[in-house]
C-alpha cells in the first residue's frame, strides 16, 4: 500500500471523528461490539475504517512473512554456491595435478580429463543458473518492500490517527458553541480572536474567522495564508496549496513570503508533484537565499 492510500485513511478517519454522533445509552452505536447495531451513517464509515486498518496490519504480517521465506531460500542458494564453488575448486586443482602426473596412460589421463572438465563445466553452469535465481529472488524482495506498509509506517498511521482525534475533541470542547452573529464584532477582534486560536491549534474555530475575514476583504492576503497554514499543519495538502496561491496572487511581497513559498513546496512533494516542488525549493534559494526557509529548502532539495 502506497503511502497516499495511507494519508487518505487518515483523512477520512480524521474527518469522520469530527462529525461522530455520540452512542445511545442502550448500546446502540457501540462501535467496540462483536456486532455493532444501530450506527448512524459516520459510524459505520468509522466502523469500515477500522475493518481497512485491520486489513492493512493483516497486509503488513503477510508481507513480512513473505520477505522472511524470501532471504531463507537465498541464504539457501548462496550455500549451494559456495558448496558448487569449492567443489569446482577441488576439480580444477585435481584437473591440474592430473596434468603434472606423467606415470599414468595416456589414454585414460585424457578420459579423465575430460570427464573433469565436464564437471566442471556443468558446476559453472548450475552457479550461473543459482546466481541468476538469487538475482530474481532479490528484485522480487525489493518490489515487495516497495509496495507494502511496513510496521513501523502502520504504527505511524494509527498514532497519527489517534493524535488528531485528539487535536479536534480539544477544538469541539473549546468552540462547540459558535460565537453569536460575528458581523456585530469588528473586524480587527475577529482577526487578533483568529490569531490566538490558530496558536492554540483551535484550527475549527480558526477557520472560521479568517473565512469570515475574507468575507469582509479585511487583510485578504494574510487570511488565505494562514488557512494554507492551517491546512499544512492538518496535513491537507492539497487544500493548503490552493489558498497559499491565492495568497500569493493578492500580495507577492508579503514578509512571510518565504514561508508560504516553501510550504507549498512541500505539499507538493506530498501529493507526489515532485517536479514543481523542486523548482518552488530552487526559487526560495535564489529569492530569499540568506533565508531560513532558503537553508530548509537546500536540505529537501534533490
Amino acid at each position: 500500500m502506497k503511502r497516499t492510500t495511507i494519508i487518505l485513511l487518515l483523512s477520512a478517519a480524521a474527518s469522520l471523528s469530527l462529525n461522530c454522533a455520540e452512542p445511545s445509552a442502550f448500546g446502540a452505536g457501540d462501535l467496540s461490539s462483536d456486532s455493532p447495531y444501530g450506527l448512524t451513517p459516520d459510524e459505520k464509515v468509522i466502523l469500515e475504517t477500522k475493518k481497512k486498518l485491520k486489513k492493512v496490519d493483516l497486509s503488513t504480517k503477510t508481507h513480512a512473512s513473505q520477505l522472511d521465506s524470501l532471504r531463507e531460500r537465498i541464504d539457501g542458494l548462496q550455500d549451494i554456491i559456495e558448496a558448487l564453488s569449492r567443489k569446482s575448486h577441488n576439480n580444477k586443482i585435481a584437473l591440474k595435478e592430473l596434468q603434472n602426473k606423467d606415470k599414468l596412460d595416456d589414454e585414460n589421463s585424457n578420459e579423465y580429463q575430460k570427464r573433469l572438465s565436464e564437471v566442471v563445466q556443468q558446476d559453472s553452469q548450475s552457479i550461473k543458473t543459482l546466481q541468476e535465481q538469487v538475482l530474481e529472488l532479490s528484485k522480487l524482495v525489493d518490489q515487495i518492500n516497495a509496495n507494502y506498509v511496513s510496521k513501523q509506517e502502520f504504527n505511524d498511521l494509527v498514532t497519527d490517527i489517534n493524535d488528531f482525534k485528539t487535536l479536534v475533541a480539544k477544538e469541539l470542547k473549546n468552540g462547540s458553541h459558535k460565537a453569536a452573529n460575528t458581523k456585530k464584532v469588528a473586524s480587527a477582534e475577529i482577526y487578533n480572536s483568529a490569531k490566538k486560536n490558530f496558536d492554540k491549534k483551535l484550527y475549527i474555530k480558526a477557520i472560521e474567522e479568517y473565512t469570515e475575514l475574507i468575507a469582509r476583504k479585511y487583510k485578504p492576503a494574510y487570511s488565505h495564508y494562514m488557512l494554507g497554514e492551517i491546512y499544512y499543519k492538518r496535513k491537507d495538502y492539497g487544500k493548503a496549496i490552493s489558498y497559499f496561491k491565492k495568497s500569493s496572487n493578492l500580495y507577492a511581497k508579503a514578509s512571510y513570503m518565504p514561508t508560504l513559498m516553501l510550504h507549498t513546496a512541500i505539499s507538493m512533494e506530498k501529493t507526489g508533484d515532485k517536479g514543481h516542488a523542486q523548482s518552488f525549493y530552487q526559487a526560495i534559494i535564489k529569492k530569499y537565499p540568506n533565508s531560513n526557509e532558503a537553508k530548509e529548502a537546500k536540505k529537501l532539495l534533490n
